[in-house]
């Protein structure tokens, strides 16, 4: 977690998720969503909040069970003007 901290500040980026108002739109729980892709509540809401970065397997899993793009659930945001 520390090198992807880094790596993140050396570049000025930050990713950006839309979890939460996507998993509201499909009025899933954070715990409804957790046990279709497998992971714990726990797990989600640390993503909804930026505290933990899925792997690109979660993040797929999590997408196709919004049923939408990973780029449209994720974001990679420039922190210089906030611009993508």
């Amino acid at each position: 977690m520390r090198k992807r901290r880094e790596l993140a500040q050396r570049n000025r980026v930050a990713l950006v998720n839309h979890l939460k108002q996507h998993r509201a739109r499909m009025n899933l729980t954070q715990q409804e969503l957790a046990e279709r892709v497998g992971v714990r509540r726990q797990t989600i809401l640390a993503i909804e909040k930026g505290h933990y970065v899925p792997s690109a397997l979660l993040a797929l899993l999590l997408a196709a069970e919004l049923e939408m793009g990973v780029e449209e659930l994720f974001e990679l945001m420039r922190e210089e003007g906030g611009e993508r």
